[in-house]
Formats: structure tokens, C-alpha cells, sequence
């Protein structure tokens, strides 16, 4: 059973529309194929009963209204007749599953809240509602007031109640407490039908619901992505994973729609999914290390069952300085391009120097710094930017200090323009004619990133300059001004080697 309509909705600074429960609903029970969803708290709101009035409306019209349960309380009649008026036709009954909740926060006996509990049950079941039940608080119920807690499961096992939902409300528990409490009761009670709700206060969700279905639990409750109060629920899509690959459990949930629906739970809650939370995070199947890349050209050393295909998505590898030339490899063959060695080498080099300076790059990056990388091979580099200090102050003009490396020779010049780019041209002017040289026309300058927008790794600036001939050069980098002045001593080069060739 998904809880992530009301248990998940309980996370802070979250809350669905009527329009994105309804959304979320289809496709928990349509698409990923959940048993059972829990949508709602009875009586929070008008907006609540909107929603769940849409669910019920949809849900009836397509055959699963059995399938969509709604949270009640003990308050005969309200919360039953809350559900009658939303078309709900499953009550979960929230009752106290232990006597420290029973006594300090309803101020009742457990006489007075059986009857009140049965009298709720009847109530519901004239109404043509069917009942589950949840106690409250269990875990601490079996841990600090075990014989009310049993008594009051042996008291439900003779009411017409389908699932007794045994919830770890505070997250509590251990994986050996569950295994204990779990078992017990599934000892005792055998005919009944025990669900198990976990929170991740000690992130042992998973572990926890391992051990629950190992000793005899025959339903779970799973929010996408995790969402619920405090440290959240137990993530569908890492239960989901584990009891596939971990247990003889059968399951409906089709794990290919788990990352589209873990995308619009995202969206819909604006609560970010980490890069690393696994099955659904942004980087768990991205490969960094170079010599794992290696290890999968190599009859795929580094894989597990954890395969990325099975949740609806593709492995990548990633660019950076631990990559190496095999990731590189990898995101070469997925553009279809093949380089020489000498070409492989100089562009594995490009991205080292990126990761060096903690820049992300993509695989979108990578015809931008091919490019880059074979221009610069076919220049020889008689000339280059040996040093440069720009500043850029409010109220000031820009200046820039350049030194420049003209074949053996180095040269330094000073100047101030309109803008840091215009500065660094100045002052190259004022070394180029003190070498009695000229400088082409800029006759166009453009600024582009990588399509996508998801690197910060660099900007491609492309300058025109007419020397007689048109000449576009190419550079790369973080900086928007540096990139144009990479740009530039390649045009130095171009020129160069155009002078020495009209010399000879």
C-alpha cells in the first residue's frame, strides 16, 4: 500500500492539489500498479475532500475503488460520514496501539476505546465501508505495554476488520525488534492480516520492512521517494528493489514507471530527490572512475542487479578528473564519434583540468571541447598569453595587465577600455605595434553553452576576423572573457603562420 497522498502529504511544506492527487493516484494504481493507496485524512479540509472525491469519481469509473483508502478516526460518525460524502468506500481507523497514547492523550481506558473502536467498526460497515485498523504508536506499545497492546489485536481479530497495520510511528525500532515484535504477533494471530508501516528516523526503513516480511508480515506501506514526516516513510522505490532482489516476494509494481512517477512526486512536492538516493537519484547509475568504466568494456565487472533499465532509465559516465579516457569512450560512442589516439589523449587531458577546478561536465560538453582541442591541434603555438590581471570595478573602467609570449620574446602592456574583453584587446594592440604588426578586424563574437544548460564546466566564445580572410577561432572556459581571449591567441597563431608563409 502507497501512503504518499497522506502519509507522504504529513512532510513538511508539502501539499498536493486536488488536480496533482489525482495525477499522482492514476498513476500509482494504472502504471506502477500499487495494491492499495491511501489518499487522505478525513476532515483536514475542504481541498481534501475535493481530491479525494476526484479519486473516488475516477477511481470507481475505472474499477478501483477497493483500492483507495482514506484515513479515519475514532469519532463516530464524522470520519465515517466524511468518507460516505467523498465516495471513499475503505476506512484505515486510527486507534492506539499503546497505552502511553491511550492514557496521556485520550485520557481513556481500554474499555472505553474498544467499544468506541467497535462501535466506529459497526458504523462504517452499515455504511458499507470496509475497515482497517492502525495501532497507533505500536512499536512503543510492544516495547513498554505489550499485554494492552496484544489484548487489543486479540480484541480486533473478532471485529470485522480486514488488516490490523502495525505502524513504527516514531521510527524507533530496530531491525531486531521488528523481527521479534513481528513474529510474535504473527504467532499468536495467525488468521489475521498484519500490514507494517515504517518511518526512517534511524534510516532503517528498509532494513525494517526486510525483517517484517521475513517473519510473517503480509503487507507493507511505501511512500515515493521517501516522503513523510520527520525522516520520512519507507521509499516505495528501495522496497521495491530489495524485495525483488532480496526476497522470494512476488510483486505487481511494475519497476520500469518508478522514475517517471518519482519525477512528478518531485515536482509536485518541490522537495528535491538527492543525487545519491538510490534507484531514483540523479547519479546512481553514473559510473565516475575511469577504471570502472574500464571493468564494463570488459564483460561488465562492475555491474550489480541494481541494472539501470529496470527502473526506466540508462547508465551514463561521468566527466571529470577521475574519469579517464574509457568514460570518455563511452560518451564518444553514445555521439556516435571515434577519435585518434593522440586526439583521445589531449581531450581526456581538457577534462582533467576541468575536474581539477571542481567543473561539472556533460556529454553535451564534449563536441565543444573536441572541437576545441582539434583546432588547437592543427595551430602551431608560436604565440601565447603567458599572464593576465584583469579587474572590473564599479564606477571604474575596466583594465587589464597582459604578458605575452611572442615566439622567445616576452611582452607587457597596460590598458583601460569599456569592458574587460576590450581592455585585453588594447593592451594586445599596444604589443602588437611596438612589433611594427597589425591585428585583424573582430567582426562577429558570439557566446554559447552547451545545450541543455547543465554544465558549469565552461562557454564556447567564437570570434570572426577578417584578415584579409575570414578566420573563426574557438575558445573555451568558465570564464566568458577568458574564453574569448583563448580565442584570440589562437587567431595569433593563424596569423602568424599566414605571415611566415607570405614571407617565405
Amino acid at each position: 500500500m502507497d501512503t504518499t497522498l497522506r502519509d507522504g502529504e504529513q512532510t513538511s511544506g508539502v501539499s498536493f492539489l486536488p488536480s496533482e492527487k489525482l495525477q499522482i493516484a492514476k498513476l500509482l494504481l494504472e502504471e506502477l500498479r500499487v495494491d492499495r493507496i491511501e489518499v487522505a485524512s478525513a476532515r483536514v479540509s475542504e481541498g481534501e475532500l475535493e481530491g479525494v472525491k476526484k479519486i473516488t469519481h475516477w477511481a470507481a469509473e475505472k474499477g478501483y475503488l477497493d483500492c483507495v483508502e482514506v484515513l479515519g478516526f475514532v469519532d463516530t460518525p464524522a470520519s465515517v460520514d466524511w468518507l460516505t460524502e467523498a465516495g471513499a468506500k475503505v476506512l484505515n481507523l486510527l486507534t492506539k496501539g499503546s497505552l502511553n497514547h491511550l492514557t496521556h492523550q485520550l485520557k481513556k481506558t481500554p474499555v472505553e476505546h474498544f467499544a468506541a473502536i467497535e462501535k466506529c467498526i459497526h458504523y462504517a460497515n452499515e455504511k458499507g465501508i470496509s475497515v482497517n485498523v492502525y495501532l497507533e504508536d505500536w512499536s512503543s506499545g510492544m516495547r513498554h505495554s505489550r499485554d494492552y497492546t496484544l489484548e487489543l489485536i486479540a480484541f480486533l481479530a473478532d471485529q470485522n476488520v480486514k488488516r490490523v497495520m502495525l505502524p513504527d510511528t516514531l521510527g524507533l525500532l530496530k531491525p531486531a525488534e521488528v523481527a521479534e515484535y513481528v513474529g510474535l504477533v504473527s504467532e499468536q494471530f495467525p488468521e489475521v492480516h498484519f500490514d507494517f508501516h515504517a518511518h526512517n528516523d534511524y534510516d532503517l526503513s528498509v532494513a525494517n520492512v526486510m525483517e517484517a516480511i521475513n517473519h510473517g508480515i503480509s503487507g507493507i506501506h511505501t511512500t515515493v521517494n521517501g516522503l513523510g514526516e520527520r525522516a520520512g516513510n519507507a521509499p516505495l522505490e528501495s522496497v521495491v528493489a530489495t524485495l525483488s532482489d532480496f526476497t522470494t516476494v512476488k510483486l505487481n509494481v511494475q519497476e520500469n514507471k518508478i522514475y517517471r512517477i518519482s519525477k512528478l512526486v518531485e515536482q509536485f512536492s518541490g522537495l528535491h530527490i538527492p543525487s545519491n538516493k538510490p534507484v531514483v537519484g540523479e547519479n546512481v547509475f553514473t559510473q565516475t572512475a575511469g577504471i570502472h568504466a574500464d571493468g564494463d568494456n570488459k564483460k561488465n565487472l562492475y555491474f550489480n542487479d541494481l541494472l539501470p533499465e529496470r527502473f526506466g532509465r540508462t547508465r551514463k559516465y561521468a566527466l571529470g578528473k577521475t574519469s579517464g579516457k574509457a568514460n570518455i569512450l563511452k560518451n564518444l560512442l553514445e555521439l556516435g564519434i571515434k577519435l585518434e589516439p593522440e586526439e583521445l589523449s589531449k581531450v581526456t587531458q581538457k577534462i582533467i583540468e576541468l575536474g581539477d577546478r571542481k567543473e561539472r561536465v556533460t556529454t553535451e560538453d564534449l563536441p565543444y571541447i573536441i572541437s576545441d582541442v582539434l583546432q588547437n591541434n592543427s595551430i602551431k603555438k608560436d604565440i601565447s598569453i603567458e599572464g593576465y590581471h584583469m579587474t572590473h570595478s564599479k564606477g571604474l573602467k575596466p583594465t587589464v595587465q597582459l604578458k605575452l609570449k611572442f615566439k622567445d620574446q616576452f611582452y607587457e602592456a597596460h590598458a583601460s577600455g569599456n569592458g574587460q574583453f576590450d581592455s585585453f584587446m588594447l593592451a594586445l594592440q599596444k604589443i602588437y605595434k611596438s612589433l611594427n604588426k597589425k591585428l585583424p578586424k573582430l567582426t562577429d563574437f558570439s557566446v554559447s553553452i552547451p545545450p541543455g544548460g547543465k554544465t558549469d564546466a565552461f562557454v564556447e566564445t567564437v570570434i570572426t576576423w577578417d584578415y584579409g580572410r575570414i578566420i573563426k577561432t574557438k575558445g573555451l572556459d568558465s570564464d566568458q572573457t577568458v574564453a574569448a581571449m583563448m580565442a584570440t591567441e589562437k587567431m595569433l597563431n593563424i596569423i602568424e603562420q599566414i605571415d611566415s608563409g607570405n614571407r617565405a
